[in-house]
């Protein structure tokens, strides 16, 4: 079964001014599982909002520097909170014949969340990155791993054999 891993809008534009220990966390998790499904070749995307951005303030649409985004990687542009809006994200995981969706990245009561529903109305398998999510509040973190389905790295380790 071939596994996409979305990170969504871990920008600057979105983090500059959140908790930095809740950022590194999340970004050790995503780190982790990019690398893992990185090596067995599965689909890692970055979504990137550009809302708002501007020729005066594009640097601050940046992936930021914690999460390691490699060259070759899928990158998706959004406008919309949910991340297969008006994008080509539904076909690229179509075309590479994606069973899992695991929605990681910023913020977890918006973008996160929208995505994540978004890839189930597809009918897409998809699950939130235990400790692989920031949020503008923490009780939100909280409630979207309480409402939704989760997994956490191991069982991804369990999953392409590590």
């Amino acid at each position: 079964m071939k596994i996409a891993l979305l990170i969504v809008d871990m920008q600057t534009v979105f983090l500059k001014d959140k908790e930095q220990s809740s950022i590194e966390k999340a970004c050790e998790y995503i780190n982790y599982t990019a690398d893992l499904l990185r090596s067995k070749g599965h689909l890692i995307v970055h979504i990137q909002d550009i809302e708002g951005r501007q020729e005066s303030n594009k640097e601050l649409f940046d992936i930021i520097p914690e999460i390691k985004a490699e060259e070759q990687e899928k990158r998706i542009t959004k406008v919309f909170s949910n991340a297969f809006w008006k994008t080509d994200l539904e076909q690229l995981l179509l075309k590479n014949e994606v069973g899992l969706v695991i929605v990681s990245g910023f913020a977890a009561e918006h973008c996160v969340l929208f995505t994540y529903n978004g890839a189930r109305e597809r009918g897409f398998k998809t699950v939130i990155l235990q400790n692989g999510i920031v949020g503008e509040r923490d009780a939100a973190v909280e409630a979207t791993y309480r409402d939704r389905n989760i997994i956490s790295y191991p069982v991804i380790e369990s999953f392409v054999g590590s």
